[in-house]
């Protein structure tokens, strides 16, 4: 029983968290505590209470605790400026660095610590100005290409897969928003009279009602994940258990409107991890696309296109990152603690992701500087960046040759951990373009064993000398890494490069399942 004293509605709940962590908590924070088990709910809607027992025990982990933490386990040189824990989510993938996911990127506060005119203990100089170039030979989704032009800085990426490359220019092209608008509005429209008659939409709809009632009677919320939370109950026992009495329910409905699980054909990513239903429809909206006239337009709304279906595999909530097998029946999901279904229509992401995009471009129009941004496909290792930038824009090329590029801010890829090609698979089957993974540096196909470092110091040290002779004189390289086989010094020696400097920061909020405290270092090179 807890005492009358120490209960707290929702709002004094968000009133006292910040002041007890520092860190603004607003309402919304606190009840998803109690909808995610965190937190007991007392009392009903209306009257809702929390216990401030609960709250100290939650946010102990929080005030500062997580500090000392990690640098008993990593050590006091530790920087826990750059963990940046002071901001929210909805920060670190501010406006366009959400226009699609991407495993494996910095959040936009390390780059812009570095680029921007800021001094503090740790960073003593600045390295950058207005009206420099940065480039980052591994753009990537390219934050570095948006925060330099945030900033007011000029910039080059290059990188490997043609498909990342998209996506860097689509974040810092200046769009013409009501044609967007305009044909975001005719697509939806048609796919909406396309699905109209469909038996998938009502399936959908009757699967949903079943849902609703099985888990308001098997995994009521909040009580359901309190107990689960607390360890009063076997998930992996009870979710298997309820998946089995589930399933003759959707069976039955499968059987009652045709619906087709699995496509006639498995030869492609697309043919494997999508239903008939949704792969009729990404097919459908593809075709729509190719009508749009301008090329800009037909750009962003192909990436708008690329991460709804990356939403609608044929996958578990809990498994979008690393994927196992298709998901054709109702499931337990770990995530959200009740049953969950596969999709059968893109309609809902679609136009989710068509309202989230226009609004995130329209939130970058406003931070954006009239400078120049471009993201090359190509081998860092060999590329003629200032000839491949003179093709796109004479001005930006003939910048790079007078005034050089200041310097690099890039994250290479860590040695054996991603695939980077296979990450966007359904891109490259939809859009054709050509895959390069032979041409990627340390890809998780490789390992990690010795050779395979080997091959990895020599790409990046490769990658460092092409870049140099675009480079001014006094250049700055910062390149973040977590360096565990100690082969950066080897990398910089290649170079002709010195290691002038590390920061090593804490890595949080990491998407993996794997929490250990964990770090990474940003090596900064200067020229011997």
């Amino acid at each position: 029983m807890v005492e009358t004293s120490e209960l707290l509605t929702i709002k004094e709940a968000s009133e006292w968290a910040t002041g007890y962590i520092g860190k603004d908590v607003t309402p919304s924070n606190i009840s998803y505590l109690v909808q995610y088990g965190r937190i007991r709910k007392i009392g009903e809607n209306g009257s809702t209470q929390v216990s401030k027992p609960d709250l100290v025990n939650y946010y102990q982990a929080y005030n500062g605790s997580r500090e000392v933490i990690f640098k008993e386990r990593l050590g006091e040189d530790l920087n826990w400026a750059l963990s940046f824990d002071q901001y929210k989510e909805a920060e670190t993938t501010k406006h366009v660095h959400r226009l699609h996911p991407y495993k494996g990127k910095f959040i936009p506060q390390l780059v812009e610590y570095f680029l921007d005119s800021h001094t503090d203990k740790f960073k003593t100089e600045t390295y950058f100005k207005k009206g420099d170039i940065v480039l980052d030979p591994f753009s990537g989704s390219g934050t570095t290409l948006v925060q330099a032009c945030e900033l007011g800085m000029h910039a080059v990426g290059i990188d490997i897969s043609a498909f990342n490359a998209l996506i860097g220019n689509s974040k810092v092209v200046q769009y013409d928003i009501a044609d967007l608008q305009n044909e975001l509005t005719r697509i939806t429209n048609a796919l909406s009279v396309f699905i109209k008659n469909s038996n998938a939409v009502e399936f959908e709809e009757k699967l949903l009602q079943e849902l609703y009632v099985f888990n308001n009677q098997y995994f009521p919320v909040p009580d359901y994940k309190y107990r689960l939370h607390n360890k009063l109950i076997n998930e992996n026992e009870y979710g298997t258990e309820k998946e089995k009495l589930f399933l003759p329910i959707f069976e039955r409905l499968v059987k009652e409107y045709g619906i087709e699980l699995r496509q006639k054909k498995n030869d492609t990513f697309l043919d494997k991890w999508y239903s008939q239903h949704i792969r009729t429809e990404i097919d459908f909206v593809f075709d729509e696309i190719k009508k749009i006239k301008n090329p800009y337009t037909k750009q962003i709304v192909s990436i708008i296109l690329s991460r709804t279906i990356r939403s609608c595999r044929a996958t578990t909530h809990a498994d979008l990152a690393t994927l196992l097998e298709p998901i054709t029946t109702t499931y337990y999901c770990s995530k959200h603690g009740k049953m969950c279904k596969p999709l059968f229509s893109i309609l809902k992401w679609w136009k989710t992701y068509s309202k989230d995009t226009v609004d995130r471009l329209q939130q970058f129009d406003r931070l954006r500087t009239h400078t120049y941004q471009f993201c090359l496909t190509g081998d860092s290792r060999t590329i003629d960046i200032a000839k491949q930038i003179k093709a796109r824009s004479t001005e930006f090329g003939n910048l790079i040759e007078t005034q050089k590029i200041k310097g690099i801010f890039s994250s290479p890829p860590y040695v054996g951990l991603i695939d980077y090609h296979e990450q966007h698979a359904y891109a490259y089957d939809l859009f054709g373009f050509e895959r390069k993974d032979e041409l990627e540096i340390g890809p998780l196909f490789k390992g990690q064993k010795l050779e395979a470092q080997k091959s990895y110091v020599q790409g990046i040290s490769d990658v460092l000398n092409n870049c140099k002779k675009y480079l001014a004189e006094d250049y700055d390289v910062f390149l973040v890494a977590n360096d565990k086989y100690n082969m950066y010094p080897t990398i910089a020696k290649n170079a002709g490069m010195q290691i002038v400097n590390q920061f090593m920061r804490p890595v949080l909020n990491r998407t993996e399942k794997d929490k250990t405290a964990y770090s990474e270092t940003i090596f900064h090179f200067k020229n011997k």
